[in-house]
């Protein structure tokens, strides 16, 4: 049974609930010494009919999950979502729990499907922590008790209701809006191709490791390094929005604390509430928190240590990707640099790419004067990425300050001006080039 893209699963996956609602009918029966009614039987046999045909191949199932798992998986995603879904199922699954959950249980799920003993260890090994069913995000399944509820993901749910879920921000991070796509990246090709292939690494997991049998590792883990400004954070809403996942950045300072004890139990928290869902972390200046560990001098510097060797740890161990930016690769822990997959440079911009900045990061729509030359103002400083963004804002502010006026090599000048001044240092007219003839000679003086 096919249905329409345009509209969400949920509303054709009836069969599934109304078959489930029955099976709970005869398990409420059986367990009473009650026989089952013909017509109630005949009424399974014909709901199991429509079941098998939303589970075709092309249909409703393999549509909302963009993959076929087997039977077995599929009941057992269709007895977790039903009680989020249909809330009659979720009654009578209380009722058969004695009033406790309205969720299905491993042994639930064994009483409904009726299975045998050589069923039932299947069904044990499908809801195991290292099974498909696990590590495809729909099913929290973080328990071997047989009579613990178990619930479905919100990504299933998602799924099944044809909306993009919105994981909250694990503990210590934030959300990094993703307004970024490959066009936006001014890097030379062969880094490129480095974010592309860390790409690879998270896309064709279940091929290499699940069909070829290769080696699990944790995350993978990238290292982005260069000086400030260069697109790392960029790159990293790349490759979030590329894999349709969200960024988020992790603040250290929240993480770390100076009493014994507490960093590695936040550390513990945020993996915990990461660990194998579609996201994507990001440790910012990485080199605070990896730098390489000093000698011990002091019960201090042995728990600090400590605390580094406890992080690289859960990194290693961690099912999905983390991006860690540093402006000082050369000051990382060498027992982390080993951890890592894929490290890209970031080199700053030379004249074409500074110049291709330049054309992006003006405001597309807004006037510019004749004279405003992109190649000139390419040549005329060397500024990286977040410095041009920063210096063509400023100059568009000037602009509209001045009646929406087109933004020319005046409101340049003073815009690169005032992103050198930022630094504290004394600017000079060489500072900046070509554009020192349009530089007001107030700022100068001033």
């Amino acid at each position: 049974m096919n249905a329409p893209h345009d509209l969400p699963p949920a509303l054709f996956l009836g069969p599934e609930w109304e078959r489930l609602h029955l099976l709970g009918y005869f398990a409420l029966l059986s367990r009473q010494g009650q026989a089952l009614a013909d017509d109630s039987v005949a009424q399974l046999r014909e709901l199991q009919a429509q079941v098998d045909a939303l589970r075709a191949p092309g249909g409703v199932w393999q549509r909302a999950l963009g993959c076929m798992p087997d039977t077995l998986a599929l009941d057992v995603l269709a007895c977790v979502a039903a009680p989020e879904l249909e809330p009659r199922v979720g009654w009578v699954f209380q009722q058969l729990h004695g009033g406790s959950s309205p969720y299905a249980s491993r042994a639930l799920i064994q009483e409904l499907l009726a299975l045998d003993a050589t069923q039932a260890h299947a069904l044990r090994g499908a809801l195991d922590r290292d099974a498909p069913l696990a590590h495809s995000g729909w099913l929290r399944c973080a328990h071997d008790d047989p009579y613990k509820p178990l619930q479905a993901d919100a990504r299933l749910l998602a799924r099944l209701g044809g909306h993009a879920p919105k994981p909250a921000p694990p503990p210590g991070a934030e959300p990094v809006p993703l307004l970024a796509d490959w066009q936006d990246l001014v890097l030379p090709a062969d880094r490129l191709q480095l974010l592309r292939e860390f790409l690879l690494w998270i896309r064709e997991r279940d091929t290499v490791v699940g069909r070829w049998g290769g080696q699990r590792v944790g995350g993978p883990v990238a290292l982005f390094a260069g000086p400030s400004g260069t697109g790392k954070t960029l790159a990293a809403s790349v490759i979030a929005s590329a894999l349709g996942w969200p960024l988020f950045r992790i603040d250290l300072g929240r993480l770390v604390s100076k009493y014994v004890g507490e960093t590695e139990e936040n550390l513990n928290r945020l993996f915990e509430a990461a660990h194998d869902r579609p996201m994507v972390l990001q440790f910012d200046e990485a080199d605070a928190l990896f730098a390489k560990r000093g000698e011990v001098k002091e019960a201090r510097d042995r728990y600090a240590n400590m605390e580094v060797s406890h992080l690289l740890t859960r990194i290693e161990s961690h099912d999905g990707p983390c991006i860690l930016t540093t402006n000082l690769r050369r000051q990382l822990d060498a027992a982390f640099l080993r951890r890592i997959h894929i490290v890209v440079e970031f080199p700053r911009p030379d004249a074409a790419g500074r110049s291709a900045l330049w054309k992006r990061l003006l405001p597309p729509r807004a006037p510019r004067a004749g004279d405003l030359d992109t190649e000139l103002l390419a040549a005329a400083v060397p500024l990286t990425g977040g410095q041009i963004r920063n210096a063509a804002l400023h100059a568009a502010y000037l602009a509209a300050g001045e009646g929406g006026a087109p933004i020319g090599l005046c409101q340049v000048a003073v815009g690169v001006w005032r992103e050198l001044s930022k630094d504290g240092r004394e600017n000079s007219r060489t500072d900046i080039g070509a554009l020192a003839e349009h530089l007001p000679e107030e700022l100068i003086r001033g």
